[in-house]
Parts: C-alpha cells; sequence; structure tokens
C-alpha cells in the first residue's frame, strides 16, 4: 500500500494566518493527503474549523513582544528548544513539504525544515512581509504572496497566487447582492483580534446617528472583543438597534453573504473574504500593525472601487456616519462597489498554493 503524502502545516496564533492555513489543509485533504498542523495555544483556538483528520500539535515557541526582560531573555532558548524538538519530529515523520504561513509559531517547523533540508515555502498573506516570515524567506524553495504587489527583501521572488479562503467562504463566493432599500438591511462589523476597540468606540455611534429613515431598517452583527461586548450591546438596544454583539463569529461567510456593508480592519483574510463573496465594505487599516501593511491590504479593493478606505487617524464618529450613509443610501452605487470587490477576488488562490505544493513534493535539495 501506498504511504500517503504528508504535509505538514506552520501557522501563527491569528486568524490571518489561520484561515488560509485551513483552507489548504481541506483541500490536500481531499487529494488525499495526511495534513499535519503545527501552532501554538492561541492558534489552537482557531483549529475548531480544521477538519477533524487534520493532525493539531502545540509547538513550543515564543515572542519577543509579550513579556517583561526575563520572559524575553528566555525567548531565544525556548525557540531553540522547539526547533531541536520538531526536527527530531519531522526527521522521523519526513514530510513531502512543509509551508509556514507566518507568526512565531511558525519558527520550530520552518528552522527544522531548513535544517533537515525538507522541500519548504512560505505564504504571506499581507502586502508586507511579516517578521518571521521575513527571516525565513531567503532559506526556503518558495514565497507565495496573498496580497500584491508584496514588499519583498532583495534578491528573493514572490509568486502571486492570493489569499486562500475557507470553503465556507468559497459556498458564497460571488453570491448574489441585494442592494439596500426600504426593507432589513444588515451591517456586519468584524474587527480582527487585534485593534478591534476602536471600531467598538465608533461604530455604534455612527450607525445611531444615520438618518432615521435608513437607520429603522438597520441590522447589525458587532464582533466585539470581550471586555467592549456588554457596553456596545447596551448602546445598541438604549438606541433601539437591533444588534447581535459577539466576542467571535463562527459563521462570518454566512453573515457576510447576508449583508449590504462590511466594516472592517483590512486583515488579509478579511480583505479575501470580503472580495470574493463581493460585498462593498469601509476598511479602517489597523495603525499599529507591521510596516502598515494593513494599508497596503486595502489597496487594491479601495482602488477598484469596492471600498472605501478610512485612516484610523481620521476615524471619527461623524466622519464613518458620513461613509455609512453614502453607501446604504445609494443603492445603485452600494451594487457597483460588490462589483467592483467581486472583480478583484481571487477565489482561485487555494487551488494556485495546492499546485505550488505539489510542484514542491518531489524537489530535492
Amino acid at each position: 500500500m501506498r504511504k500517503q503524502p504528508l504535509l505538514v502545516i506552520a501557522a501563527g496564533g491569528t486568524g490571518g494566518h489561520m484561515f488560509p492555513a485551513q483552507a489548504l489543509a481541506e483541500v490536500m485533504l481531499r487529494k488525499g493527503w495526511r495534513v499535519k498542523l503545527t501552532t501554538d495555544a492561541r492558534g489552537a483556538r482557531y483549529t475548531g474549523g480544521f477538519p477533524h483528520t487534520v493532525e493539531i500539535e502545540q509547538v513550543s515557541s515564543a515572542t519577543f513582544a509579550r513579556g517583561g526582560a526575563l520572559a524575553k531573555l528566555a525567548v531565544p532558548f525556548r525557540i531553540l528548544g522547539g526547533v531541536l524538538a520538531t526536527s527530531f519530529k519531522l526527521y522521523r515523520d519526513r514530510p513531502e513539504v512543509v509551508v509556514g504561513f507566518g507568526g512565531y509559531p511558525t519558527i520550530p517547523a520552518m528552522g527544522a525544515a531548513w535544517l533537515l533540508r525538507l522541500p519548504r515555502m512560505i505564504h504571506e498573506q499581507n502586502g508586507v512581509l511579516g517578521r518571521v516570515n521575513r527571516l525565513f524567506a531567503s532559506r526556503v524553495h518558495g514565497v507565495a504572496c496573498g496580497t500584491w504587489p508584496t514588499d519583498l527583501p532583495e534578491n528573493v521572488e514572490g509568486i502571486h497566487v492570493g489569499n486562500p479562503v475557507r470553503g465556507a467562504v468559497l459556498e458564497r463566493a460571488g453570491a448574489g447582492y441585494i442592494s439596500p432599500g426600504d426593507y432589513p438591511m444588515s451591517i456586519l462589523v468584524i474587527g480582527g483580534s487585534q485593534g478591534a476597540r476602536i471600531l467598538s468606540d465608533t461604530v455604534p455611534g455612527a450607525i445611531a446617528s444615520l438618518p432615521p429613515e435608513i437607520l429603522r431598517n438597520i441590522r447589525v452583527a458587532h464582533q466585539a472583543r470581550d471586555e467592549d461586548g456588554e457596553r456596545v450591546a447596551a448602546f445598541y438596544a438604549e438606541h433601539g438597534i437591533s444588534a447581535d454583539v459577539q466576542p467571535f463569529f463562527h459563521d462570518v461567510p454566512a453573515r457576510m453573504s447576508e449583508a449590504q456593508l462590511v466594516i472592517s480592519r483590512s486583515g488579509a483574510s478579511s480583505v479575501a473574504d470580503i472580495s470574493v463573496i463581493g460585498r462593498p465594505s469601509i476598511l479602517i487599516p489597523f495603525a499599529a500593525a507591521t510596516g502598515d501593511h494593513q494599508t497596503a491590504n486595502a489597496r487594491g479593493l479601495v482602488e477598484a472601487g469596492g471600498a472605501i478606505r478610512i485612516p484610523e487617524s481620521k476615524l471619527t464618529v461623524e466622519a464613518l456616519a458620513e461613509q455609512i450613509a453614502l453607501i446604504i443610501g445609494n443603492p445603485r452605487g452600494a451594487t457597483q462597489m460588490a462589483q467592483a470587490a467581486l472583480s478583484v477576488g481571487k477565489p482561485e488562490a487555494t487551488d494556485n498554493l495546492v499546485a505550488l505544493v505539489e510542484m514542491l513534493a518531489s524537489k530535492e535539495e
């Protein structure tokens, strides 16, 4: 009996890394591969959507971004320990390909793959390489890029594949858009795991200040952090606005396909979902993102006319309300935005990435 080929996927602890990793895992399993995911405790929170046959392994890694001086001193030793432990496992398993999606938890698997000279590649979701992907960019056989153009180190060439989206998103690719009108309308607010507070501070007030003839039809689905959820829900209730406020939506693709407008950070996965499903959006890039990569992520949608970008420095309740009213109050314009968003979507991104993985599978260093 022929041995199943093994793909090892390494991904960090945010949805931006985990969702495209999930998309790749789904397809490779259907193609008869074994798939093992290595991540940390944060990343493990996102594994509920992965197929149950994916083997999930938590690894020891660390980041310089958190903790005190002593914790930072221990980081190199924890990372080295993770690389050595993973090296033994990869030597035993001999995967055909190792793919890293970024984040500190990918260091053990990518470091081990480099030491063992295994076929390996990285996928960068954003328009600017993250720290870990930048570290490995010149030490892998391929750099797949989700956002184009991507800012790459000198002498490193990237391949534009797009950002893979989960099967639940692909099922709604190009879903029919119901333009705004005098009937119930949905606004979806998704803030991402980082920097979501500013959306909780501004979006409810902006929606509440909409003209009455628009507001009476608005229904809101607002993803707010745990510490903000209660006050956000209370604000909507006090202003008579129907709102579903949760810390995390497990059905974002369904909610997005039903929405007339999406208000979001411009994380790579959010931008990919918006463009594949095809919805008008207002994007507020996270100003503290490394290399201002969220502004780069938003560029394609904005230039195509599918999104309006509001920098954090200019985000006020009044400015946001004006843009919401502009879209919701203009059915023809909103429909044009939805079509423009679709025009930059890459629903074929997962297939593009799969083709690269299969090409690498027979590569020997």
